[in-house]
């Protein structure tokens, strides 16, 4: 929906174009920190799942700092800093087109199996009681 582009997806790293529109804006006019955030927490479970991509995984917890206000386009780049059977602890940081940094985050995700299509709202039960 917010039509990210992946571009790379390999090797506990991963890379997504975004070319924001102007209702992913605030009334600023620069890319609403949601959608920052949102890619990066994509472009952060690509690095992780870049690894094995059979496995899904879910976000545990993320940390995001601003740096500079987001103007399109964008890359984001994520790179997997570790992994342990279940675990993934990532980092992922935002570039405007003069490759100035504006965001960057980390995260932990959790691998998880993927499930077969229309399962996913059942998996997401699953999870919260786990």
């Amino acid at each position: 929906m917010l039509g990210f582009e992946l571009e790379t997806f390999e090797g506990g790293e991963a890379s997504i174009s975004f070319n924001p529109k102007p209702e992913h804006e605030n009334s600023f006019n620069v890319v609403h920190g949601g959608a920052s955030m949102t890619l990066l927490d994509v472009v952060m479970a690509h690095a992780a799942r870049s690894v094995e991509p059979a496995m899904g995984c879910v976000t545990i917890e993320m940390k995001t700092s601003f740096m500079r206000a987001a103007k399109g386009p964008l890359l984001a780049k994520g790179k997997l800093l570790h992994r342990t059977a279940t675990m993934a602890f990532t980092e992922g940081s935002i570039f405007d087109a003069a490759d100035k940094l504006c965001a960057h985050a980390t995260g932990t995700f959790k691998f998880v199996p993927r499930l077969p299509v229309g399962k996913t709202t059942q998996a997401l039960n699953t999870i919260q009681t786990d």
